[in-house]
């Protein structure tokens, strides 16, 4: 009897293992399929023209110094964080604005190698560090450095962003 038992376990023990598939799943055959057919067709690109109409508006005509004044000037209370407090004058082009002074001085060290004097101001309200490439007495210097320091930089994203700060 005991025999007969082992007979029926062994026999059931291959024929478990005897039926056992491949260790590939069906979706991932099912997903080589797929692939091996998107590879054997060849791709076609439809293209379609498309004419684009582009609507004329009329608005009145305003310098660019004009926005550039009323968009980029801003009023903040700041005070010297690094650099000398004496040099900060009542308009500076602001090139950078972090949270952490540790990017501030990043900035800062780059600006020296590339020949400008930058002061790194904190606004408290914000607490934010401001990086001030120049600082002037008057607004419209103020205007034409930072349009210089852009033009110096045309690739540097970040550089474009600049404004005028003015301390209050």
């Amino acid at each position: 009897m005991k025999k007969l038992c082992m007979w029926g376990v062994a026999a059931c023990v291959v024929l478990a293992f005897a039926s056992c598939k491949s260790s590939e799943s069906a979706y991932k055959k099912a997903y080589e399929k797929a692939k091996q057919q998107e590879l054997a067709e060849p791709q076609v690109v439809e293209t379609v023209e498309v004419e684009m109409i582009t609507p004329v508006v009329t608005a009145p005509v305003e310098t660019q110094t004009a926005l550039d004044e009323a968009n980029s000037v801003r009023q903040e209370k700041v005070t010297v964080v690094s650099g000398s407090d004496d040099s900060l004058n009542n308009y500076s082009v602001i090139c950078g604005s972090f949270g952490l002074k540790a990017n501030a001085e990043g900035l800062k060290d780059f600006l020296i190698g590339e020949g400008y004097s930058p002061i790194i101001v904190f606004n408290p309200d914000t607490a934010m560090y401001r990086v001030a490439v120049s600082t002037f007495a008057d607004r419209a210097a103020a205007i034409q450095a930072r349009n210089a320091f852009k033009a110096r930089f045309p690739n540097r994203e970040d550089f474009q962003k600049a404004w005028i700060l003015n301390r209050l």
